[in-house]
């Protein structure tokens, strides 16, 4: 995957040593926030496992969510941790490959999912006759499946361009992890045609699914407007308003961090709203669901009240 004509061999993250004075406050912050994002989406995966009546194509397709996002923190923030305590910040060359390929990977399949919900709510509401035989068990779990795949198979090529480029002078990476911009801003010979074979690869991830998304939400409208009774109208609604919820805040930062022109000079706030999107979205998506989610919040009580008596007993 290296290029032969690469001569540094390390990358330095230099990220949070650009705030020397907050690095304590940073690590509290963190160190908390990842251990509430790790609580949060176990907890909805195990109250989707333990609640039969939470065996439905949505509650599934949410349960891949929350695991793919506990995967995508574990990919970045335990380093994060270790460096905000260290002095070493150094990192190889396969080490920073892996990380970017993980974390875009699951970034990606985050997009996928996430439209693969609204396909979800679609043919519920438009076809609800024939929902159970459009959604089968195998067929969601065909969605995941393919989700991973084409996630992983767009992170291989985007990473496959970046590291076949070679780093000839500067080895410092002004951010907290292997993230795609910094990177290439180190390479001698990154050109616009590599910078339009990510961006196109990025897009199709992107805009790809935000697009089928789009689309969906307004088949779902269209019909909705149509039924005759309100009370109808808000339960079709009321359905989607967790994952519209959910939908809105990942594209909201993501486009923020992602798809704003670049400033050469504005690394420390691009780096910290970086920080806010990956810590703060994983975050966001147990809470909404919790918060917009009667069954949720009853599937979650009953847990939390086991997980209670067990440690009593």
């Amino acid at each position: 995957m290296m290029s032969n004509h690469t001569t540094v061999s390390t990358f330095l993250l230099w990220g949070f040593s650009s705030f020397p004075d907050l690095r304590g406050l940073l690590f509290v912050m963190i160190f908390f926030s990842h251990g509430t994002i790790l609580t949060a989406n176990v907890s909805i995966m195990v109250a989707v496992k333990l609640s039969h009546n939470l065996h439905t194509p949505m509650y599934f397709f949410l349960c891949g969510l929350s695991l793919s996002e506990t995967c995508s923190t574990m990919a970045i923030i335990p380093r994060t941790l270790a460096d905000l305590l260290s002095d070493s910040k150094t990192i190889s060359l396969p080490e920073c490959a892996t990380q970017m390929f993980v974390f875009f990977g699951l970034a990606a399949n985050n997009c996928f999912i996430m439209a693969a919900m609204s396909y979800d709510r679609y043919t519920a509401i438009h076809k609800p006759l024939h929902y159970p035989i459009l959604m089968t068990h195998k067929i969601c779990f065909q969605f995941i499946t393919a989700s991973w795949m084409v996630g992983f198979l767009v992170s291989l090529c985007i990473v496959i361009v970046v590291f076949n480029l070679s780093f000839c002078d500067s080895n410092t990476i002004q951010h907290f992890s292997c993230d795609i911009s910094p990177v290439v801003s180190l390479a001698c010979d990154y050109t616009s045609r590599h910078e339009m074979v990510i961006f196109g690869l990025s897009a199709f991830v992107l805009a790809g699914s935000c697009v089928f998304i789009v689309m969906s939400y307004v088949f779902i409208v269209s019909t909705v407007v149509k039924m005759p009774s309100a009370e109808g109208r808000y339960k079709a609604f009321s359905t989607c308003s967790a994952h519209l919820t959910v939908v809105c805040i990942h594209y909201g930062f993501a486009g923020f961090v992602y798809l704003r022109p670049k400033d050469r000079d504005s690394f420390r706030e691009d780096m910290l709203m970086a920080v806010t999107y990956t810590v703060l979205t994983p975050l966001l998506n147990p809470i909404v669901y919790s918060l917009r989610n009667k069954e949720m919040q009853t599937a979650l009580r009953k847990v939390l009240g086991k997980t209670g008596s067990s440690l009593r007993g």
